[in-house]
């Protein structure tokens, strides 16, 4: 049985400024440059050039203007708005949201031989047949990034024979990778942790220190990654002296050989472009948002002719033209307003970040990093958290003491002895610090590191220790313990 009825349902639908703003504030400034030459790419209506020509005559105008002109004329609700000729000639229209200074490009590249191509140019150098090298190739591509190859043999076998139609068996495959183990960096084609380290040892100077080190990781991995070293040297019959010099010579070996080349021409090189720039000059603490090397936008002079002349015909075709650039008007009128709202919501964020943490700002003094989340900023600035969320997400800070994410100003808060909110940040660092200063002979435990931190006057739990033990990627007290 069909029945109909009539529901009131109330929804929210978010307009296409709203949509634009939403996805701007998410960018930070090396995007935000990307994103704003696309849209010049994109529409036609907008321009960055400047805006007078050889003649003197205005190119372009703004859109304020435009809708100036187009408010005065009666034929405002009209579909093709009149735009008259009287543009003032050196104005632009300016999204306000950068200061004037200029910066070098930062677009550049690391551009270094890959790793990939300095292994085929080692195996270029070994005098196999055109079998030999097809088989080595083949495993060359098949290292993972950090050199080793996680592969199994047969799995190697079946895709030479399927994917390269080249025949070959596991012993070959075997006797090629043991060539390609030859290369440098040393350690190179490891299978595991364990071969990789051993490979490394089999290329250096054989002392007594090297031999030592090899028997250990080659009978006692599993003793000496659990930091059992009592146990290793009653075993191989080891003195303190002699440990203590298998674990220098350990240590000086690399766990990852194929990170020490670049693996492509393509990877940028990264660098932390700020968003922000605070300075103190005379006590007074002064925030800035650098342009770099984003444009200013404007609108094509010859695109609010075509609006302005479609007035004044009836021809379909220059009907149809002006329709289209009305849409990329009303485009560049969404992006453009977006841009100025991403500059008010990031500058009005940053400015409640710098008042809530302002003694931090003045100094850098972890200690003075005040407790605060989302909701505290979304409050003094009147944004959703979720609009905070966003400014945070991948934004910086260059400072007079140094760079910093935005993240960074953001934590929560536990109460010390004297009953005062202090920052988990400031936590962790004391937990730090205890760890660093520990004897590591005898490392702290979870237990010590509670009783130490309340002899400073912070009242955490065991649970908590561990739990910031953990973020801090330190290790538990027996993992930490050395000679």
């Amino acid at each position: 049985m069909i029945k109909q009825g009539l529901e009131l349902k109330q929804t929210q639908k978010l307009s296409p400024l709203q949509i634009q703003t939403i996805k701007l504030i998410e960018l930070p400034v090396m995007e935000l440059e990307q994103k704003v030459r696309e849209e010049l790419y994109d529409n036609p209506v907008l321009d960055d050039t400047a805006p007078g020509g050889d003649d003197g005559e205005p190119k372009n105008v703004s859109i304020s203007e435009m809708e100036d002109k187009e408010n005065k004329e009666d034929g405002a609700a009209d579909e093709y708005a009149s735009y008259s000729d009287d543009y003032i000639p050196g104005y632009n229209l300016r999204t306000n949201n950068y200061g004037p200074d200029e910066r070098p490009a930062y677009d550049t590249f690391s551009v270094r031989q890959s790793f990939t191509q300095s292994l085929m140019e080692q195996l270029g150098f070994r005098r196999l047949d055109e079998h030999e090298k097809t088989v080595a190739q083949f495993i060359i591509g098949s290292l993972d990034d950090d050199g080793y190859l996680r592969r199994d043999i047969e799995s190697i076998v079946d895709d030479l024979a399927f994917r390269a139609n080249v025949e070959t068996d596991a012993a070959e495959v075997e006797r090629m990778l043991g060539i390609i183990q030859q290369f440098e960096p040393a350690g190179v084609g490891a299978r595991n942790l364990k071969e990789c380290l051993l490979l490394q040892l089999k290329g250096k100077k054989q002392t007594p220190s090297v031999k030592n080190a090899a028997a250990v990781l080659e009978g006692f991995f599993e003793d000496f990654s659990n930091k059992h070293f009592q146990r290793i040297m009653s075993r191989l019959k080891l003195s303190e002296d002699d440990m203590k010099d298998v674990l220098k010579e350990i240590k000086r070996l690399n766990p990852s050989p194929g990170g020490q080349i670049d693996d492509s021409y393509d990877d940028q090189a990264q660098q932390i472009v700020p968003d922000f720039r605070l300075d103190y000059d005379n006590g007074q603490l002064i925030l800035s948002m650098p342009r770099f090397n984003i444009p200013e936008l404007k609108v094509n002079r010859r695109y609010a002719d075509i609006l302005e002349n479609s007035r004044y015909t009836t021809e379909r075709s220059q009907k149809e033209a002006a329709s289209f650039v009305k849409q990329k008007i009303d485009s560049a009128k969404w992006f453009i307003e977006a841009l100025r709202q991403r500059q008010n919501t990031l500058e009005s964020t940053m400015r409640a970040i710098i008042e809530y943490q302002h003694d931090f700002f003045i100094d850098g003094n972890e200690s003075h990093l005040r407790p605060m989340v989302l909701k505290d900023i979304a409050e003094k600035t009147g944004f959703d958290i979720s609009t905070i969320s966003r400014v945070v997400n991948s934004k910086y800070i260059e400072t007079h003491f140094g760079i910093f994410q935005l993240k960074h100003f953001f934590s929560e808060g536990l109460e010390n002895q004297a009953g005062e909110e202090v920052s988990t940040r400031e936590i962790k660092k004391v937990l730090r610090e205890c760890v660093d200063g520990e004897d590591k002979n005898n490392p702290l435990t979870d237990d010590e590191l509670v009783e130490e931190l309340n002899r400073r006057g912070y009242k955490v739990a065991r649970r908590t220790i561990a739990k910031y033990r953990s973020q801090l990627d330190i290790p538990k007290a027996r993992l930490r313990r050395e000679l």
